[in-house]
């Protein structure tokens, strides 16, 4: 921790005006100096700076501060950062007498450590841009796209060349672990090292700082995944950083407001065509932490999805995401093109005056949310109207209080014809439990979005959660963590025992209550223990193994826990992920409970090179379990949807897997009174981890 004398004696040795000057252009006005504020649009300037009292002030949109203050909301340095830039200005060195010595040692390895990454990737983005100069292939496909020299430029743009080990012409040392660290080399099981880009046009990605922390590349040929990112990393955290936010922030400021796209090109794109105030999220769903950066930007928010179904789902995640964080004082706003255009098509076909009047027509944040919802129900009934307002309430409880918050509850309540006083007092009878953040569900689906024969607040499953997640399985996620963003998209409901009259208890421990007994040579005992060597009678799969409740060992759609079970359809569908994969993603789901099977799939995968089912059944043990659970999965690989980014979903997967580990294990040391430096130690690494994972999207 810095010592607060020292924050003195600096902020009395660096002076505001230099610091602010460097960034804006001032002039004097009186005792004052001014400028046009940095931090909104503004023509005629309202930003002041007082050289006798050290701040600065806008009487336009109230920032306010000091010269350390500045630093952190005009670059987006850290506190500690924004002291030491100035302290290093002043010729001034920050004490750490207050800091223990492995405090001291750990931050200086950090430091270390992300200076090696920086050098590394800075290395590698120098080759990639000499690659682009040398490449005909590439520089033709920038130019198909619409795209001229100076925009690339001011992107940064690459080539990552078509050789395997391109790299090792940049760093002699290819076997030097930060190359695999930072996400530019990949691993294998037998120890052969290989660049992870390659024949991609390659996208740095900048922090807000405008320090280098990972890369994108967008393949020009034939060839999956058509994106791909760098993986995490100590500096990269694809559910925190947004691409083009530094690029953009100039024309953020001047135009007033920020448009989030869900693509590099649309970025790039859009920029080409004058439209330089646009950001994108990087392959994943829009998170919490991602709104909380785009309002600190700017405080217009208008999200620019695709014109698709998957683009207007990504627009209800986002929404989802913004609820939490709403403000009287902010404007979020939704743009729908047409289903044949992304923001990158639309603004080259019809040009960005066209682009432009689109935004002023983009839909108000509330007007989505209440049409969206509106859209799944009959509203000319009164049970679709109550079934709205069922799926609603969840959503609304998640908004801050606030006077916007009142106007959609009130505008609601008109939706589901009931005064505001029937409105509160419904609320109030009821209060929604924690909502979480999923997919819509498709029209067709029963009321309030939930499979046919289901019905809000039975003891059915996921509409117990207060919000309905379409046909997804979350039985064996913790309940107070099923809010995990599509983590659930590999499992469908069906999984419950037929006949009788009884209902499926959600929540760990699955028990069948009804009056109707079971009939076969085994005992359903009522906890997920089934005994007995006969056959399961009256679904649809038949009992074929050797294990008694664990994963494997059964065909058709029964028991199977529903992680495992999407993990396995995700490696089936897109095999192309096996590929990718090293030792620290099996090591995680080594850690995670009942995945034997998957890391026996990927390992015969990896052995046999087989990837499509046929070809992964013929490799696999005639009578193992794997083969068994192969070919009670092949129905559903046939009817799965193709996923947009199938490696975004699987790194998600993993990272909750990786998080619940860790708070087992510490739960464990905790119980045991951490009587060791070395239980503390791990203790504080798994915590440090946890954080990091949280940062990742997990809330």
């Amino acid at each position: 921790m810095i010592p607060e004398s020292f924050i003195q004696d600096l902020l009395a040795r660096v002076d505001v005006v230099d610091v602010v000057g460097r960034y804006v252009q001032l002039r004097k006005g009186g005792a004052n100096l001014l400028g046009l504020c940095p931090f909104h649009n503004e023509k005629s300037p309202s930003f002041t700076v007082s050289p006798t009292k050290q701040f600065y002030h806008c009487f336009g949109c109230g920032a306010h501060g000091s010269a350390i203050t500045f630093l952190m909301e005009h670059t987006g340095a850290s506190f500690p950062d924004a002291v030491r830039t100035l302290a290093a200005s002043a010729g001034m060195t920050v004490p750490e007498e207050n800091r223990s010595p492995r405090q001291q040692q750990e931050s200086a390895r950090r430091k270390a450590e992300e200076s090696r990454h920086t050098q590394v990737l800075d290395a590698a983005q120098a080759h990639y841009l000499k690659q682009l100069r040398a490449s005909p292939a590439a520089v033709r496909y920038l130019k198909q796209r619409g795209l001229t020299g100076e925009i690339a430029a001011h992107f940064g743009l690459g080539w990552s060349g078509t050789d395997r080990h391109g790299l090792s012409q940049v760093f002699p040392n290819y076997e030097d672990p930060t190359l695999v660290e930072s996400g530019l080399v990949i691993e294998s099981e037998d120890g052969r090292r290989y660049d992870r880009f390659r024949e991609r046009v390659m996208f740095p990605i900048r922090n807000a700082r405008g320090s280098l922390i990972g890369f994108g590349g967008r393949i020009i040929g034939k060839g999956e995944p058509k994106y791909l990112n760098s993986p995490e990393t100590p500096l990269f955290s694809k559910g925190q950083e947004l691409y083009g936010l530094w690029e953009a922030r100039q024309a953020i400021r001047q135009e007033g407001q920020v448009i989030v796209v869900e693509g590099y090109m649309d970025v790039v794109g859009l920029a080409q065509q004058g439209i330089a105030n646009a950001v994108a999220t990087l392959g994943t769903a829009t998170t919490p932490d991602h709104v909380k950066k785009l309002l600190r930007s700017s405080d217009k928010v208008i999200f620019s999805f695709d014109g698709d179904k998957a683009g207007r789902r990504a627009a209800w995640r986002a929404l989802q995401a913004c609820l939490p964080v709403l403000r009287d004082d902010i404007a979020i706003r939704f743009l729908f093109l047409p289903a044949e255009h992304d923001p990158d098509s639309y603004v080259r076909e019809l040009g960005a005056e066209a682009f432009r009047a689109c935004l002023g027509d983009a839909v108000a944040l509330s007007r989505f949310l209440l049409d969206e919802l509106a859209s799944h129900h009959n509203m000319n009934e009164a049970e679709g109207r109550a079934s709205c307002l069922h799926e609603a309430k969840p959503l609304l409880s998640a908004i801050p209080e606030c006077a916007l918050r009142v106007q959609i509850e009130r505008e609601m309540a008109k939706l589901v014809q009931l005064t505001p006083e029937e409105m509160a007092q419904v609320l109030a009878q009821q209060p929604a439990k924690p909502f979480a953040p999923g997919p819509r569900p498709a029209p067709g689906a029963g009321e309030a979005g939930m499979p046919s024969g289901s019905e809000p607040g039975h003891d059915g499953g996921p509409p117990d959660m207060g919000y309905d997640f379409g046909n997804h399985d979350f039985s064996d996620i913790p309940a107070d963590e099923s809010d995990f963003t599509d983590y659930g998209q590999y499992a469908s409901h069906g999984d419950e025992p037929s006949g009788g009259a009884g209902g499926w208890q959600q929540g760990g421990k699955q028990e069948w209550k009804g009056k109707s007994d079971w009939k076969g040579k085994g005992d359903w005992k009522g906890k997920g223990d089934w005994k007995g060597k006969g056959d399961w009678k009256g679904g649809k799969g038949n009992w074929k193994g050797r294990r008694d409740n664990d994963v494997g060992g059964f065909e058709g759609r029964r028991t199977m826990p529903s992680l495992a079970k999407r993990l396995l359809s995700l490696l089936l569908a897109h095999p192309e992920l096996v590929d990718s994969m090293g030792d620290q993603q099996l090591e995680v789901i080594d850690h995670g409970p009942h995945l034997g099977l998957v890391r026996d799939l990927i390992m015969l995968a990896q052995t046999s090179g087989a990837r499509h089912v046929g070809a992964l059944l013929e490799a696999a043990e005639p009578d193992s379990d794997l083969a068994t659970v192969l070919k009670g999965l092949r129905a559903d690989i046939l009817a799965q949807e193709d996923l947009p980014d199938p490696q975004t979903e699987w790194d998600d997967a993993l990272r909750r897997i990786e998080f619940d580990s860790a708070k087992t294990e510490m739960a464990k040391l905790a119980a045991s009174g951490l009587a060791s430096e070395e239980a503390r130690k791990r203790y504080l690494e798994l915590s440090s981890r946890m954080t990091v994972l949280k940062g990742a999207g997990l809330r």
